[in-house]
């Protein structure tokens, strides 16, 4: 090797023991290496940057922004409520939720799902009354496994094609070549958590039980022409909610308290609540429940809800509002904000909403827009708690978020078009027909997430260019003693590694023109070697680093470090095992 094998060498080795050993983010470690591989010339500007434009990193892209429209028009609710139900065994709750995590990480990128899913199963959890410590992990295992389903299941799959594509000159895998080998794995993988998870895994109860004992008063009403209309509380979902209760029903000037769960709701009846600040956010999720003001007077700011906030404030000295009541206050034209909740001194405030009389220290749920934080901010009206992005599911495009969802898959599996222009078309049509908004798709687009996948594809094709990868190809053949069966395992368990102490996304692009290289001088069928990579790099357990979706349930679980030992390790064996198995068994290695 010359200077510049070296020097890609050396910074892949360097990438790789900061990603391990520090908490620096991959996507700067990458943009780093892209820098000085681009500044010594190693590679041009065009190949430094043609990451940013493989076909794969923007097909990562655009689903994200159709895992928006899903949220956000409910998409993901309506199959939460069709699938969940109210199971009393753990193992029962496993079984239900299987189905439509897997289903959703089967066609859309398994992160935005997990994303969306935390809080629908934290608020679950609560309502069956099991602990999110016995569900949290299982749920980002289980869209790992639906990940591997499909080729637009994990960023991963497409990155891997997209760049298999770039270095072969090939056309690609469809949409379900994958799906022989992840479908056995998933079935497999799945049986083993509901067998083994619920006794492994830790009982730490709702780590949020007492982190906010603030207990707001909410009124909510039933929509006129909206679907709980004619059903009764206990059917409406509204009778086992956890940590917030119905206290009272005002329909036509009189007023329903210790409402029986057989009590008819009907369309403008006022619904008076009393929990806290989380229990109310999963409360404005329920379709067929709008804010009480916005049955008095037109909509409560304006006609679309998409853009607000839930927004925490306590009321201070010098707030014109002191001494009035809310209706009277004008509170909605002054301050540009609706009054959702009112809590006092840490208690619920008992009465009609509407005729609190607001004191100093009132802690407040608010619904505004965007702008009132900035002008509290200066202002001294209100001091904020803290501020949630609600942003209300829009219930009546769910089944259209389905449809488009459908559309995408059935272009792209039926070969009728690209998964570049399938997805670019779907994200399009997410936004034009008001599944979500534009606001809303920014930010579902993980950046980091795209400039760590573009700018590794940088340091693998230095890799490639400079000789390197043919050197350490060279030397795995060696290794493997020529042996197909034994190359194919040391390839799923270098990636498996590399995996779990890096991002998964960075291990697959820096190993696959190795792989390739080691292939083209054996003779042997790429094709299964590329699917080890594949799902190598999507079964990471063992550690909540490997893999974005085990980081992001590490907190709302409440886990330790050693939880993900305790159950990932047995499931990357397991995996690993069958995987190969598979890949063995149906198909040829030369």
């Amino acid at each position: 090797m010359d200077w510049q094998g070296i020097l890609s060498l050396a910074l892949t080795l360097g990438a790789l023991l900061i990603l391990a050993t520090t908490r620096i983010g991959p996507h700067l470690v990458m943009m780093v290496v892209l820098s000085i591989l681009s500044v010594t010339g190693i590679l041009t500007a065009t190949e430094a940057l043609s990451g940013f434009s493989n076909s794969g990193v923007i097909t990562v892209a655009a689903m994200f922004v159709v895992a928006a429209g899903l949220h956000g028009s409910g998409g993901i609710d309506l199959l939460v409520n069709r699938f969940l139900g109210r199971p009393k065994t753990v193992r029962s709750a496993l079984t239900r939720m299987f189905a439509p995590v897997a289903l959703l990480s089967g066609f859309l990128n398994n992160t935005p799902v997990v994303a969306t899913m935390i809080p629908a199963i934290h608020a679950w959890s609560r309502q069956i009354n099991i602990a999110p410590s016995k569900l949290m992990i299982p749920l980002s295992y289980t869209a790992i496994l639906g990940g591997t389903l499909t080729l637009i299941g994990t960023s991963t799959n497409l990155v891997v094609n997209g760049q298999y594509q770039v270095l072969t000159g090939e056309a690609g895998f469809s949409l379900f070549s994958i799906t022989a080998v992840g479908f056995p794995v998933a079935v497999v993988g799945l049986f083993f958590i509901w067998l083994f998870f619920p006794k492994w895994l830790p009982d730490r109860g709702d780590q949020q039980a007492f982190g906010n004992l603030r207990e707001f008063t909410l009124e909510v009403s039933v929509a006129k022409d909206g679907p709980l209309v004619g059903k009764t509380v206990a059917s409406a979902g509204l009778r086992h909610l956890r940590r917030v209760y119905l206290v009272e029903i005002e329909r036509g000037g009189t007023v329903v308290t210790a409402v029986p769960s057989e009590e008819k709701l009907q369309g403008g009846d006022r619904l008076v609540f009393a929990g806290d600040t989380e229990a109310i956010s999963d409360l404005l999720r329920i379709n067929g429940l709008v804010p009480s003001t916005e049955n008095e007077e037109g909509l409560s700011l304006d006609t679309d809800r998409a853009e607000r906030r839930l927004v925490e404030v306590v009321v201070s000295p010098h707030c014109d509002a002191v001494g009035h009541a809310i209706r009277d206050s004008g509170f909605r034209s002054r301050y540009g904000a609706v009054v959702l909740a009112v809590a006092r001194h840490g208690e619920r405030v008992q009465g009609n909403l509407g005729t609190i009389e607001l004191a100093v220290g009132d802690t407040l749920l608010l619904e505004a827009r965007p702008a009132f934080v900035s002008r509290q901010r200066y202002n001294k009206d209100f001091l904020l708690v803290n501020e949630r992005n609600t942003d209300p599911p829009r219930h009546e495009r769910a089944y259209l978020s389905w449809a488009i969802l459908g559309g995408i898959v059935a272009l792209a599996g039926l070969g009728l078009t690209s998964m570049l222009n399938a997805a670019l078309l779907g994200s399009l049509l997410m936004i034009l027909s008001g599944c979500c908004s534009v606001n809303q798709a920014e930010k579902n687009i993980d950046m980091m997430v795209i400039v760590t996948i573009a700018a590794a594809f940088a340091l693998g094709m230095a890799l490639e260019k400079t000789g390197v990868a043919a050197f350490l190809a060279d030397n795995m053949i060696q290794l493997g003693s020529g042996k197909p069966w034994l190359l194919l395992i040391l390839c799923y368990l270098l990636v498996s590694i590399l995996t779990e102490l890096i991002t998964n996304n960075a291990s697959a692009v820096l190993v696959l023109p190795i792989v390739l290289e080691m292939t083209e001088q054996a003779g042997l069928n790429n094709e299964p070697f590329i699917f080890a990579i594949i799902m190598a790099a999507s079964a990471s357990f063992a550690t909540p680093l490997g893999y974005q979706t085990n980081l992001m349930v590490y907190g709302p679980g409440g886990y330790r470090f050693s939880d993900f030992l305790r159950v990932g390790v047995p499931m990357n064996l397991l995996i690993g095992a069958v995987t190969l198995t598979v890949l063995l068994i149906g198909w040829p290695l030369s």
